[in-house]
């Protein structure tokens, strides 16, 4: 029996400007971006925090703000470096990067949250790191299909790639 029917993948490509989705290797490359930013800073925002004496939640402000901060800081000198001004590169990373960020460290943190015992762990535990790294794991692989999504419809990191 022969089928008429159209594909609704490429159709909804087609009726979103002529994009195409994005490959897993692209969307896994931005993820990966965003995760080297988000662990950076949120590692050294629960060291510092840690080190420091304290609570939980302090601590936890610091290391996502931190996050923030490291995570844009990557898109916006890459960017700069194709030649943007200062003004148009924090606009480009925010548009690039905001989602997945956010998504990121909701996953991450509330993996933290829920592992008892993890939010008072010391630098010297293997819980802290383990918790840490393994919250970034999961953050990793439910953020991937998030930016794949959003990069085949032009948005998240796909904003960075036409300052390449």
């Amino acid at each position: 029996m022969e089928h008429h029917g159209h594909d609704h993948g490429a159709g909804a490509a087609d009726h979103a400007g002529g994009r195409h989705g994005a490959s897993w290797g692209t969307a896994a490359k931005a993820t990966l971006h965003c995760l080297t930013g988000c662990l950076i800073g949120e590692v050294l925002g629960m060291a510092i925090g840690t080190a420091l004496g304290w609570g939980n939640a302090p601590t936890m402000v610091l290391a996502i703000a931190l996050a923030f901060v490291f995570g844009y800081s990557f898109t916006l000198f890459a960017v700069r470096r194709a030649g943007l001004s200062f003004a148009s590169a924090v606009k480009v990373a925010l548009a690039a990067d905001t989602v997945s960020i956010t998504v990121m460290e909701l996953i991450d943190n509330g993996f933290i949250l829920l592992v008892p015992g993890a939010m008072d762990a010391h630098l010297s535990d293997a819980l802290f790191w383990s918790t840490l790294l393994g919250g970034f794991v999961i953050a990793f692989v439910l953020t991937t299909p998030v930016n794949k999504w959003m990069i085949g419809r032009g948005k998240g990191h796909a904003v960075v790639h036409a300052h390449h």
